[in-house]
């Protein structure tokens, strides 16, 4: 591993960043999460000298500290591009046409899955879940959502971020900040722009509009203490389901039983 470190101002600066992280958490060590996307943001992406000095401050391992960045995706091994754009390819998003952008994009930029534009603008991921089902396709910026996406309004993206316009995501902030900015976010520490731009949306909102129209509520506790809940089933036969929690198994497990009423 490489034994370069930071400059003396830069430490100086993710060591104290660093400590005011660890004060927030019982334990030191539970504060290796977010120093990693500290780290991340000075570098681009997860560094030997970042390893180095989050291994340094939490009293651990290099080897412990690796383990935890190559488990997840958001933190990166490799130089990253100024923009992250990650198009979901999941179950629904890919039905509705997920993977065909992704190709299409692909094809457009010349790189794959995990690679960056030799511009360093641009690092594209094919991505499992954006959690934005009712918006499917999604492909996300720097993880700021872009909704009802299109091959083609997808290339128009990525030409537009090429070129070093700004671009204004569906949902969230006005525009969206670099990849850098936004791992200093995820560090733990605010931007000032959570308010801006629209939060959930009418598809994301439409199920709790019809439950309050129709006075739909969450399970309540039986009267009679017999355990479990019901809820009023509005319907033709109006009926009233019974959830219980049945007796143990041999194997300990609880097993429920649904009785309609």
């Amino acid at each position: 591993m490489s034994s370069e470190t930071f400059a003396p101002e830069a430490d100086a600066r993710l060591r104290a960043e660093a400590a005011e992280i660890i004060s927030r958490y019982p334990q030191p060590r539970s504060a290796l999460l977010p120093m990693l996307h500290l780290v991340q943001s000075e570098d681009g992406y997860v560094s030997p000298r970042g390893i180095t000095l989050c291994a340094d401050i939490l009293g651990l391992t290099r080897a412990e500290v690796s383990a935890v960045a190559t488990f997840y995706t958001q933190y990166k091994r490799h130089p990253n591009g100024e923009f992250t754009v990650g198009v979901c390819t999941n179950a629904l998003c890919a039905v509705m046409g997920g993977d065909i952008i992704f190709e299409r994009v692909s094809e457009h930029l010349g790189v794959g899955h995990d690679e960056t534009t030799a511009d360093g603008k641009i690092t594209l991921e094919q991505v499992e879940c954006n959690a934005a089902c009712d918006y499917a396709p999604v492909v996300m910026v720097n993880w700021e959502f872009f909704d009802n996406q299109t091959p083609t309004s997808t290339i128009e993206l990525v030409d537009k971020i090429t070129a070093g316009e700004p671009v204004r995501p569906t949902r969230g902030a006005d525009t969206v900040a670099t990849f850098k900015e936004i791992s200093h976010v995820l560090a733990g520490f605010e931007d000032g722009r959570a308010d801006e731009g629209v939060g959930a949306g009418e598809a994301t909102l439409l199920g709790l509009r019809i439950a309050r129209e129709n006075d739909w509520r969450a399970p309540q506790v039986l009267p009679d203490g017999a355990g479990g809940a019901t809820w009023p089933a509005r319907g033709a036969q109006d009926r009233q389901w019974r959830l219980r929690v049945g007796p143990r198994d041999a194997r300990s497990a609880r097993r429920l039983v649904v009785l309609a009423g």
